[in-house]
């Protein structure tokens, strides 16, 4: 498995990261089957898994805490905080008080002293960012966090915290988490170039857009009857919606493309993600030891420059085939009482 550095940090982690969402409820309620596979992914170099507090209620990081267990120091371990852990309003976003709170309980799922990234999962309109900079300031001081780092924020809100922790003397986020995927590059247009500006790590999710590039859709059909989040986000997934049929003409023109250069079109998927230069790491998130068996052999997968330029063609770089896909929408957009008078 190739390494590379984590933005400055000097931190070397594998170009596949071990993503966990799928463990516990959520994906694979089986603990000890999960393990398993955490412990093949090490074995075969990912030395990069990232995890969050939000996952299946904290039983995920349960899970990573059990595989982890005399191993610890060969992994480096990346949570996140931000989403809700309880009906209480405190229990969510990125106040200080919350994620001093938070944090612990991390410390205590995880069964270890420290993380070595900890990600702000999304940006929170009723915090100003200097309190949340400060809180993980005071937190990578106690030694409980190394390394601090966003996920899905925009690249104004990026640029807003690198200057404000400059301004105030703050450790500053050196890694961002974007969704990203061929057909989902939105974020190509100014989240990857503000991360490489302030020399931030990028650490991907989603190269497979939610199974859109798995291989497994080829017809309308294989979308509607899919079930699991096929169902539950249809607007991501409903043939019928127009960004939604546009994805999918799209994958049976990579499929053919995949075919051409020898490749299965999860690994083209893959290479396509890990080709951009700003891209540090690119997450994989198995719920089965063969849906990860299938992913790891495609980590030396590299795309040619023809190849690349035939994916341009097929889904014209910055483009978000399904503007559903982008994973966060600006409060401005979504709360209509910022728009009214």
């Amino acid at each position: 498995m190739k390494r590379r550095i984590l933005g400055g940090t000097g931190i070397s982690v594998s170009e596949f990261a071990l993503g966990t969402m799928m463990f516990g409820a959520l994906g694979n309620p089986d603990h000890d089957d999960s393990v398993r596979i955490i412990h093949r992914a090490l074995d075969a170099g990912i030395n990069f898994v990232d995890t969050a507090d939000i996952y299946s209620a904290g039983e995920s990081e349960e899970i990573l805490g059990k595989a982890l267990k005399g191993r610890r120091d060969d992994v480096v371990l990346a949570t996140k905080a931000h989403g809700s852990m309880g009906p209480d309003a405190n229990h969510s976003g990125n106040s200080r008080r919350w994620l001093v709170r938070e944090v612990e309980n991390s410390l205590r799922r995880l069964g270890t002293d420290h993380i070595d990234l900890y990600q702000i999962h999304r940006p929170d309109p009723a915090t100003d960012i200097d309190e949340t900079l400060a809180a993980l300031t005071d937190l990578v001081r106690a030694g409980k966090v190394l390394v601090v780092g966003s996920s899905t924020f925009p690249a104004e809100q990026i640029v807003e915290a690198q200057w404000a922790a400059e301004r105030r003397g703050h450790v500053r986020f050196r890694s961002e988490q974007p969704p990203y995927s061929i057909l989902a590059r939105g974020v190509e247009a100014a989240v990857l170039p503000a991360a490489q500006r302030y020399g931030m790590g990028v650490l991907t999710w989603g190269p497979l857009s939610a199974g859109w590039l798995s291989g497994r859709y080829t017809a309308a059909g294989d979308v509607s009857s899919a079930g699991g989040r096929a169902t539950t986000e249809q607007h991501k997934f409903d043939p019928s919606v127009p960004g939604n049929a546009r994805k999918l003409e799209a994958v049976r023109d990579l499929a053919k493309l995949a075919e051409e250069a020898g490749l299965t079109l999860p690994h083209l998927a893959l290479g396509f993600v890990l080709a951009h230069p700003a891209v540090t790491s690119v997450i994989i998130g198995p719920r089965t030891m063969d849906q990860l068996e299938s992913l790891l052999t495609g980590a030396d997968v590299e795309l040619s420059e023809d190849v690349l330029d035939r994916i341009d063609e097929i889904v014209p770089p910055g483009t978000d085939l399904n503007p559903a896909d982008s994973y966060y929408v600006p409060p401005a957009l979504a709360d209509r009482s910022l728009r009214r008078r």
